[in-house]
């Protein structure tokens, strides 16, 4: 994952700097009243990358024949509306409430009484209806393009949370329902003749733990589960 995010913020970077090349020639300004609107709506597609904080208890290998455990990052995809609230030259108030679809699987491998392994993989798969408020600061418009960092407050709804369900037949990881934390991110703003374009970059770190108390060896092992998402999106505004 590391190496994806340097590929990204590379990408970011060559971009700029493409960018930067073409500002001492005189083009043509698209979209000059743009950036006086008080107001504007938009769209954002994008995808995850979603995997776990996760904290073992600390009598770990105590638990029967557990030996590892795994946290293993998943893809998935967001949909998102914008709301945009222009604070001045290089400030913007956004609301961008959207769904997201992710999963992350937990491997454990048990040591058998023969000194074999098994290794069984828990799908933990979640729908959130998330409620994300950012402040974004803008750097001075080139031409056509702009950078930009931006960092907020998210708070997040899992609704296919199974937090209350009793099945005795099956046993898998329960997440609570709500889940709250920090996202920062950056990336560029391209002015086109009928829309601005955006591509970003962010990370979303949750501060809640989501780990519901059960007694199944898959629980107990765990001391603390907190959501990790990177999200690369494109947004048309």
């Amino acid at each position: 994952m590391k190496n994806k995010l340097k590929y990204i913020a590379l990408t970011l970077v060559v971009v700029a700097a493409c960018f930067r090349c073409q500002a001492q020639y005189r083009i043509v300004e698209n979209l000059p009243k743009y950036d006086r609107q008080k107001i504007h709506f938009g769209f954002a597609i994008g995808t995850n990358v979603t995997d776990f904080k996760l904290v073992k208890v600390g009598n770990f290998n105590s638990f029967d024949s557990l030996y590892i455990l795994d946290n293993i990052k998943q893809t998935g995809f967001n949909l998102n509306i914008i709301s945009n609230l222009h604070l001045g030259n290089h400030f913007d108030f956004r609301f961008i409430p959207g769904l997201s679809f992710a999963q992350r699987d937990l491997n454990y491998t048990f040591y058998s009484f023969d000194s074999t392994t098994k290794l069984i993989n828990k799908q933990v798969e979640s729908s959130f209806l998330q409620v994300p408020f950012y402040l974004k600061f803008k750097s001075e418009r080139v031409n056509n393009y702009r950078a930009f960092v931006q960092a907020g407050f998210e708070y997040n709804v899992d609704m296919v949370s199974q937090a209350k369900v009793k099945n005795k037949d099956k046993e898998f990881v329960k997440l609570g329902r709500r889940d709250y934390g920090y996202s920062i991110g950056m990336g560029f703003d391209f002015y086109m003749e009928m829309f601005k374009f955006g591509i970003d970059v962010r990370m979303y770190q949750g501060l809640n733990n989501l780990k519901v108390v059960d007694n199944t060896i898959y629980a107990r092992s765990i001391s603390s589960l907190r959501s990790r998402i990177f999200t690369l999106t494109l947004t048309f505004e």
